[in-house]
């Protein structure tokens, strides 16, 4: 698992933005099937969303190659509710790009039978060859989507009992009012997200630090499902320096050190990729 630090959050967004861009257009040169990208929501992945819209809108990136599979979705929240993940991601990155509507696939929160909605979503995942690069972010407990503490690292996507602590910090979208964040979720699960090709994980703000040194420096577990990451091939958490306060000294200049020639890439000239 790499551990790439950045100054701040905007350095992190653009960071990551173009990792991506640069994985889509790799791909879009050497295969005609689409790109598969998972993408989560929360605030972690807005500056990203904002970077990759605007390098879509300067012709640097197309999304018409593209398709997306969402980590998850409140259940019995309407779909036009304003905290939905639906609104959620048209609001702040697909109404923004070039994607086409049917590319795009986001869990069913509101579907007759919440069970085979999971299995069919699972299966489409498998039916597009599965996900060449899954997009994170994380809880303050170290959750992946919301795949909480105590989640089975094996899970696929399911119906999820949410715990207090996530609707107390998602309240905040909620009018401060816990009663009013859905008690159920739709998510993708641990061995879902392990299911990706790579899987790059956005961690930023000293609110997230405990949970960065427990999927550093502590061992796998199912109390921080974020340690999965440990057992990928090909994982990395993108984090800023906030997140780093509970960081060893010695862990942290480790990975300064490895990184360092990654932190601002140099570009191939004669594929005018960037080099990782």
């Amino acid at each position: 698992m790499r551990l790439l630090i950045q100054n701040n959050y905007d350095l992190l967004s653009k960071w990551v933005a173009n990792y991506i861009a640069d994985k889509i257009n790799a791909h879009q040169k050497k295969h005609s099937r689409p790109f598969v990208l998972g993408l989560p929501t929360g605030s972690s992945p807005i500056g990203t969303y904002k970077e990759l819209a605007a390098l879509n809108k300067s012709g640097k990136l197309s999304f018409k190659n593209v398709i997306t599979f969402n980590m998850d979705e409140y259940v019995a929240l309407e779909e036009t509710h304003p905290e939905s993940y639906h609104s959620f991601m048209f609001k702040h990155f697909f109404d923004h790009i070039d994607i086409p509507k049917e590319n795009i696939n986001i869990l069913d929160g509101n579907a007759e039978d919440l069970s085979l909605e999971c299995e069919k979503y699972e299966a489409k995942i498998k039916e597009v060859g599965g996900i060449d690069l899954f997009l994170g972010g994380i809880g303050t407990d170290g959750h992946i989507a919301f795949n909480e503490p105590g989640s089975s690292l094996s899970s696929r996507t399911r119906v999820k009992t949410l715990n207090t602590e996530t609707r107390m910090v998602n309240s905040r979208f909620f009018e401060n009012d816990i009663n009013k964040v859905p008690k159920l979720a739709l998510t993708v699960g641990v061995g879902t997200v392990m299911d990706a090709k790579e899987v790059v994980v956005i961690v930023s703000g000293h609110q997230k630090a405990r949970a960065l040194h427990k999927a550093v420096e502590g061992g796998v577990s199912h109390m921080w499902t974020l340690s999965a990451l440990q057992l990928h091939n090909k994982s990395m958490i993108v984090c800023d320096e906030e997140a780093t306060i509970d960081l060893k000294v010695g862990t942290y200049k480790y990975f300064k050190d490895i990184e360092k020639h990654n932190i601002e890439p140099t570009k191939d000239k004669e594929t005018d990729q960037y080099l990782y």
